[in-house]
Formats: structure tokens, sequence, C-alpha cells
């Protein structure tokens, strides 16, 4: 009877992965960052959704259930609202296990350096790279202490290669990598985990002018894996398996997830002109 009840704890151990566990997602509201919520909520997690969009987060937290989900106002640029938002996190739930820099935006993708302009460029880099370094510097705050944590960054391929996107947000997603190697170094000590999560071009609210803007490069040059697309939900099954147990000994990683974009040109190399078998 005993070894029935310790399989059975075993098995509810698996299946929630993230149990009593909580979780800070900025950008929370929509996309990557509310699928994310959502599915830790099913692997046993309560979440704070931070967002700048204040009726559609607390619908979706409403929908997930208010005992399992709170909504807070935050802009990530501004360190007063990301000091706030874990301090409200902190106040109801005692703790912070996982922090979510999820919050990001895409500026216009102009090719030509010329014709881009400063303001632009500072804007992204304020919310892409400002805003994911307030989010660890804070989400370290309540971490430490602890002695425990995981920071996750959500990255893009375009943080490893160039010429797929603007140079703004290039640069931004280039910058996170850095900024995952240089705190996992740090933070280590005190048993936070910190790694980056790098995704392919996803068709989402954020990206709608690209795909209107460039149909071709986004609806045909995907990947060279064929037969699978991929979505939100993969992303965040990623995030999933970095802020469980199973990625306990992974620290200062980029976990691209591209299905083989970043490894081979689609337009040169032995492996693109062979025919696949039947």
């Amino acid at each position: 009877m005993i070894n029935e009840r310790r399989k059975l704890l075993i098995n509810l151990t698996y299946i929630f992965r993230l149990s009593m566990k909580v979780a800070f997602i900025t950008g929370g509201a929509q996309g990557i960052g509310e699928k994310t919520a959502r599915l830790f909520v099913k692997h046993g997690a309560k979440v704070v959704i931070a967002d700048i969009q204040d009726h559609l987060g607390q619908s979706v937290c409403e929908d997930i259930g208010l005992d399992k989900a709170t909504f807070v106002h935050c802009d990530v640029t501004i360190e007063s609202d990301v000091e706030n938002a874990i301090n409200v996190t902190l106040a109801k739930y005692g703790k912070l296990d996982i922090m979510i820099n999820n919050a990001a935006i895409v500026d216009d993708v102009n090719p030509n350096i010329l014709d881009n302009e400063l303001s632009s460029f500072e804007r992204v880099m304020k919310v892409n790279v400002t805003g994911v370094f307030l989010g660890t510097k804070h989400a370290a705050r309540a971490m430490i202490p602890a002695r425990s944590g995981n920071i996750i960054m959500l990255g893009s391929v375009s943080g490893s290669i160039g010429g797929i996107i603007s140079h703004a947000y290039s640069s931004s997603k280039h910058a996170i990598v850095g900024l995952t190697k240089n705190t996992a170094a740090e933070l280590g000590q005190y048993g936070i985990r910190v790694n980056c999560l790098s995704p392919y071009f996803i068709p989402s609210p954020l990206t709608t002018n690209m795909i209107i803007e460039y149909p071709e490069k986004y609806s045909k040059v995907y990947s060279n894996l064929k037969g699978v697309a991929l979505c939100e939900d993969d992303v965040a099954e990623a995030a999933l398996f970095l802020a469980s147990d199973e990625a306990r000994y992974m620290s200062g990683h980029n976990l691209v997830l591209d299905g083989g974009f970043t490894v081979i040109n689609p337009a040169f190399g032995l492996f693109a002109r062979a025919s696949p078998l039947e």
C-alpha cells in the first residue's frame, strides 16, 4: 500500500512539473506569455501576469482562475513598476521561483541602416534590453535570499545570426544572450539558474506587420525540418522544460528553438540539394 502511494506521488510530481512554484511573466496578456502562463498553471504553478494591457491581462487571469493567476500593471521600462510588481508577487505568494522576461516589441523591418531612426532604435532597446535587465535585477533581489530561483529570457534566432530582421531587434536579442551569460555567471552561487529561450519566427500580434509586408519571407522560408511548423505552444513547452527540475543543471544556456534554421543555409550546401529518402 505504501509503495503504491509512493508511486502515485512520483507520478503526480512528474505530471505537475511546477507544483508549488510561483512564476512571474512579463508580457503575459497575450501571445507566448499567455500560452506560458496557462501551461504553467496546468502544471501546478501560481502565476503573476505583468503587462501594460490591463483589461486583456485581467481577462486572461479571470479565465485561468483568480485563485491561480494574478494580474499586475507593469511597464518593464519603468523600474518602479517592475519593483512594485515583484513586491506584489512576494506579498501575495511569499516567494518568487520563476521569472519569465517575455515582454518585447518589434520595430519596422527597414533593412537600410541609413533609413533607421535613432528614436526607433532606442525604443526597441529600452523595452527588449532595459526591460529584461530590470526584470532580472528585481527577480534576483527576490531570489537571492531564498538561494534558489530560475530566470528565463525570451530571445530569438536573430540573437544568434544576422540578416533576418531589423537592426534594432537583432541587436536587442544579441544583447540579452550576453546578459543571460553574465547573470548566470554571477547568480549561480545563489542556486539561481539563468537561461535564454530563442525561437524562430512565429506568427503573432507582434509580427502581423512583418507578415503583411513580407509574406514570401515568413511563409516559405522557415526551417529545414519538414512537416513541422513552430507555434506559441511549442515555445511555452520549452519554457516549461527550462523552468522545471528536469533542467536543474542548465544555466547560462541559449536554447534555440528553430527547427535547424540556424545550422544550415537552405540555399547552399550538399544537404540542401540532396533529395530526401522516400
